[in-house]
């Protein structure tokens, strides 16, 4: 049973997400972010971070307990250990890495520095924060061209789109007021539809 610690953004939607299209038999603890429960012992036990997702594994590799953080790594292992959403055509998984990286790196950073600016610095500059918007659909723009007469990013369903797509339902008024996204839009339509996304996109 994989035990999996998480709250509603997208990082912890991507852990649900990923979990739920494996198909791994799983159990889901809010850990309530607004009220500090990612501050407690128990929680600080797991990831001394204080940061979710968690995810513990009573049946790990060698049938070992894991405790995993990173909502990334998360997703591999969950990808690894079903066997689902790594492509076997090499071209297709390294096209897979690639947009996984740059959602793990460049896309999920501007995305949230961007709250960080909205949120929790300790002065707002519109400015800055408009910055980090146009650097945001820089991004999506790009994903846009790649989505361009294809259903999925790497041309089957992959962890690539795993690890995008909770980003772009955090982002979609972003997206919507800035228009021009046919393809990103077309492609967030067809992940929705999916019942396990629909699952994991709702613990």
């Amino acid at each position: 049973m994989i035990d999996l610690y998480m709250w509603g953004t997208s990082n912890g939607l991507r852990a649900s997400l990923a979990l739920a299209e494996c198909g791994l038999d799983h159990r889901i603890h809010k850990v309530d972010l607004t009220k500090g429960e990612q501050k407690k012992p128990e929680f600080l036990a797991l990831n001394p971070a204080g940061q979710i997702p968690v995810m513990v594994d009573s049946d790990g590799p060698n049938g070992t307990r894991l405790v995993l953080a990173q909502s990334g790594a998360i997703l591999l292992y969950a990808a690894e250990k079903s066997g689902k959403f790594i492509p076997n055509d090499r071209a297709r998984r390294t096209t897979a890495w690639q947009w996984f990286m740059m959602g793990s790196s460049d896309l999920a950073g501007a995305s949230g520095t961007l709250f960080l600016m909205e949120n929790l610095v300790p002065e707002k500059s519109p400015k800055n924060t408009d910055f980090f918007k146009d650097r945001l659909l820089r991004i999506f723009s790009l994903l846009d061209q790649r989505l361009s007469g294809r259903e999925f990013v790497a041309d089957e369903l992959s962890v690539a789109d795993l690890m995008l797509y909770p980003i772009f339902v955090t982002r979609k008024p972003l997206i919507d007021a800035a228009g021009g996204f046919a393809n990103l839009t077309r492609w967030g339509s067809t992940m929705a539809t999916r019942p396990s996304v629909q699952k994991g996109m709702n613990p």
